[in-house]
């Protein structure tokens, strides 16, 4: 047996030390010898021995992994031929002491192929072994002996097979109807048995299923991808990336090699070169995405112990740890880590597009079927044609004679809307060095960047197709740290490169028209007009500060003043561009972390923002900015907070900001609570305005200020009066509570609330004067979504009970606050800031940390038993981050301006948001 498995030198420690077949064989033949023909004996014995082998040998090749964590190519091939040995021995076995025949029939041939991955010789720590055992004829009983007794012996080393036993017939028949299995047989790998059968098998697949069928299996295998793709989320950037299936993934680079192989017959990548598909640079790219991939997927399969490919969060943090990332200034060494991820991804991409290309112009692959029917020509301008629908380079050494061809490229293909052809992108690739100082302060080439961003309505193509060639990054060096950069926390679903082409696409798609139904603010404000270079400009460079030890803001800022004259922009421009990108964060945290129903909160942003241009393109880039995190992020609530903060400031500035004052909105509050209420009495309505204080009028819609009449209006001071009901136009349920007034009303409720589920988002309560508390929460469920009016019955009996004393939330509240163990890798540093200026009569504390079912309840807990009053509360949520933001006033009605106050309530604030982690991690 030891004669039978040769020792390769290629592996990632040498072969003795992964399985000692000498040694192996050694004890076999003595375990043969004292079982003395027990067969049971010695299976069980053989399972030991090899059970023995395999875990010592996988600990080496994980040692050997460990030692060089990128060596991922003599890894996969140490899995694989481990996974030969412990095959070929337990054949051996099988054959010469269970089983054994001396004169085997014709028909009693056997011979054993490894398919698919195996077949391929790579296997990751969890791979599947996949195995085909092939007869001339139908299944003879000792064939099927042997293959039984095989399997039970690979079964009980409990490695996942996956197997067949069939002819040669079976296999062609059922590999013509089904392309998986077509594709496993295409792989295949003699191991063991009749030579004479594998060869005969392999012409016959050649000749009576491959050869001719190359059409049909593309487009199967193209399909299959597409398929893939869109079940793994349809794009390459991905935050939890699946390693084998997803875009730009290992399958990708495998479904390249089975094609070639079925076209070309080739054994190896490196044959492509040979066969004209790739150059030896395309090779290099594949081989050091392919082994990226494989090293990332080894690592996964040895931290989980089992066969997962989803790179999560959790399991991005362990994978850069063990690669050997490093933290470094500004960035973790997780999100170092994640950049080099994508950018192989997005190389595996360009490499999938030239490969395809290749296939189109030999005619294998068929042309996009809209391509076919619309063969219209379209007019192009001199120096380039059309080939395949898609946009080439008529005369390439014309083309580069005149560098700024390499921007015009992207300006013809915007304007005639054809596809780019992976040639011209080939070229432009290998002839980036063009794009130098004097190219990049050539006023022509400025013209022409600005004219992709702003002349044919849909520069995201433009721009995606640029970043993926590297000739944004040549044009704008500033924007190369941000390229694949992946900001590590679960708010961002895309890049911050990608991100920013969102954004501009938003942008885009507000100007055509699309959006203005769901933003008619920001269609306004385009239809009207504003300096639209500034604006497309600024979105831009928005957050080309990022992954830089240092505010990405102010960095930004820096960078735009540096870069928007570099594009050609006027000196007021740049100031307008410089000042937008700065502050793109300021009416996003404005209207999200502050209450808006403050006068003080429209003043101090009318004050910051000084002008109407201003707050129109601020307004549009805020907008885009959320849009562009991820398809969810953008909802009714953070519509609505935006709508009314733009509108409260443009009627301050145009009326003047003394118009902001607390008594002016109290005055048109009751009049509005008058005019809504005409059939109570006069008594009733005076008793109504009068018993409340002047917070309460300022601080809540008319709508509000009905429910609570009709709350108050007989309400007893045992009672609990509660009005639930789903305001859709701010995509939340909002839940009006009356009850007489007692310390800790409003932590009483976050927990109640808590214990149903419901997110807040926003929440005020206000204190008669005739003893009652008014409390108002606009709640949300765990998507983001009003919460469901099925769910709201059992939510108002669990406020009930809690506020009667029947719950106590403290305890009901420890099994449901807990942190998801893929979200436990996310760091997220507590702040907590005290500010007197932002509110007339209240201290407003922020508390931006790690959010948890529970967080909200704590901190209000803690301020309750310090005896602070809660006049709201506004909750901004970014992903595993949350920012609450508490307007507040200590037991004298004063605010907290001690400092040593404040750190007294800081360190119980912190002391509480520490436990409740602990608590949720436990």
């Amino acid at each position: 047996m030891k004669d039978l498995i040769p020792q390769p030198d290629d592996l990632i420690c040498p072969a003795p030390e992964i399985f000692d077949s000498a040694a192996v064989a050694k004890r076999i033949e003595t375990a043969a010898e004292q079982a003395d023909g027990n067969t049971s004996d010695l299976r069980k014995a053989v399972v030991g021995i090899l059970s023995d082998q395999l875990r010592h040998g996988r600990d080496a090749i994980a040692a050997g992994l460990a030692e060089r964590p990128f060596a991922s190519r003599p890894t996969v091939r140490a899995y694989s031929w481990l996974t030969d040995c412990v095959i070929l021995t337990a054949l051996d076995v099988v054959t010469s002491h269970i089983h054994p025949l001396a004169n085997p029939t014709e028909a009693e041939r056997i011979t054993v192929f490894a398919v698919g991955g195996y077949g391929r010789g790579e296997m990751a720590p969890q791979s599947d072994v996949d195995l085909l055992f092939l007869t001339p004829y139908k299944i003879t009983p000792w064939a099927e002996s042997v293959i039984e007794s095989m399997l039970y012996i690979l079964w009980d080393l409990r490695l996942k097979v996956g197997h067949a036993s069939r002819t040669i017939r079976d296999c062609l028949r059922l590999g013509g109807e089904d392309f998986t299995i077509r594709t496993a047989l295409l792989e295949n790998r003699f191991l063991a048995g009749d030579r004479q059968l594998a060869d005969h098998f392999r012409k016959r697949l050649w000749h009576e299923l491959f050869d001719g069928s190359e059409r049909e299996f593309i487009e199967a295998k193209l399909e299959e991808r597409d398929a893939r793709h869109e079940k793994q989320g349809g794009q390459r950037y991905m935050v939890e990336p699946n390693v084998k299936e997803g875009k730009g993934g290992l399958r990708d680079l495998q479904s390249l090699f089975w094609i070639a192989k079925y076209l070309h017959h080739v054994d190896s990548v490196a044959d492509l070169v040979d066969v004209g598909m790739f150059t030896e640079d395309e090779f290099d790219t594949f081989a050091k995405a392919e082994n990226f991939l494989w090293a990332v997927r080894c690592h996964i399969h040895l931290i989980t112990g089992r066969p997962t490919d989803q790179l999560t969060f959790d399991l991005q943090v362990e994978v850069a740890e063990r690669m050997g990332y490093k933290d470094t200034a500004g960035r973790r060494a997780v999100e170092v880590f994640m950049q080099d991820y994508f950018r192989h991804a997005t190389q595996v991409g360009d490499l999938t597009r030239i490969f395809l290309t290749k296939l189109e112009a030999a005619h294998v692959k068929s042309q996009p079927l809209l391509q076919r029917i619309f063969r219209r020509k379209r007019k192009l301008k001199k120096g380039y044609t059309e080939v395949h629908g898609r946009l080439a380079i008529a005369d390439e050494e014309a083309f580069l004679s005149d560098p700024l061809n390499l921007l015009r490229l992207f300006e013809e293909g915007l304007r005639t809307g054809l596809l780019i052809h992976p040639d011209a992108m080939r070229l432009v690739t290998a002839n980036l060095d063009l794009i130098d100082d004097t190219f990049r302060n050539d006023p022509k080439a400025r013209k022409l960047f600005l004219d992709l961003l702003l002349k044919h309505g849909n520069p995201e193509r433009a721009l995606r197709r640029m970043n993926e060639l590297g000739v944004l990054s040549a044009f704008i060096p500033e924007f190369e740290p941000i390229v694949a950069l992946m900001q590590f926390n679960m708010y961002h679903s895309y890049t911050v490169d990608e991100h920013t082409i969102q954004c501009i696409s938003n942008l885009a798609q507000i100007e055509r028209g699309e959006r203005t139904d769901d933003l008619p603010v920001s269609s306004s404000i385009l239809e009207a007009g504003v300096n639209r270079r500034v604006l497309y400009v600024a979105l831009l460079l928005h957050d080309i500060g990022k992954g830089r030890d240092e505010d990405h803001s102010i960095v930004g800022a820096r960078i735009a003043r540096k870069v928007a004259p570099q594009l050609g922009l006027k000196p007021k421009e740049v100031d307008t561009v410089e000042w937008l990108v700065r502050y793109h964060l300021l009416m996003s945290d404005m209207a999200q972390k502050r209450d808006i129903a403050d006068p003080r909160t429209v003043r101090d942003f009318a004050k910051a923002v000084q002008t109407k241009d201003r707050l129109d393109l601020l307004c549009v880039l805020t907008v885009c900015d959320i849009r562009g995190v991820g398809p969810t992020t953008w909802n009714n609530w953070k519509a609505s907070l935006l709508r009314a903060l733009y509108r409260q400031t443009q009627r301050a500035m145009e009326g003047g900001l003394e118009d902001l004052n607390r008594e002016q909105r109290g005055s048109d509050a009751k009049r509005n609570l008058r005019d809504a209420l005409t059939d109570w009495p006069a008594k009733a309505l005076k008793r109504e305005t009068a018993r409340h204080y002047p917070p309460y009028w300022q601080g809540l819609h008319v709508t509000a200020h009905v429910v609570f009449a009709r709350l108050l209006r007989d309400l007893e001071s045992d009672e609990i009066a509660i009005d639930l009901a789903i305001d859709e136009d701010r995509d939340a349920t909002r839940a009006c509570f009356a009850l007489a007034d007692h310390p800790g009303i409003f932590s009483r409720l976050a927990g109640a609330l808590a214990l149903v589920g419901a997110n807040v988002v926003d929440a005020r309560t206000y204190t008669s004067k005739d003893g009652f508390a008014t409390a108002v929460f606009w709640i949300q469920d765990a998507d983001g979504h009003p919460y469901e009016a099925a769910r709201l019955p059992r939510l108002r009996d669990m406020i009930h009970k809690t506020l009667k004393g029947e719950i106590v939330a403290t305890e009901a509240i420890r099994s449901r606050d807990k942190i998801k163990k893929r979200e436990r890798a996310f760091k997220v540093p507590t702040h907590i800031t005290f500010d007197n200026e932002g509110s007339e009569i209240y201290t407003i504390i922020e508390v931006d940390t790690r959010d948890r079912p529970g967080l909200l309840y704590d901190l209000t807990r803690t301020l309750a038993n310090n005896n602070i009053y809660i006049n709201s509360a506004v909750i901004a949520t970014y992903g595993e981050q949350v920012v609450d933001t508490f307007y507040v006033k200590d037991m004298f009605g004063l605010k907290f301006h001690s400092e040593a106050k404040q750190k007294a309530l800081e360190k119980k604030l912190r002391t509480a948001i520490a436990e409740g982690v602990e608590r949720a991690t436990a």
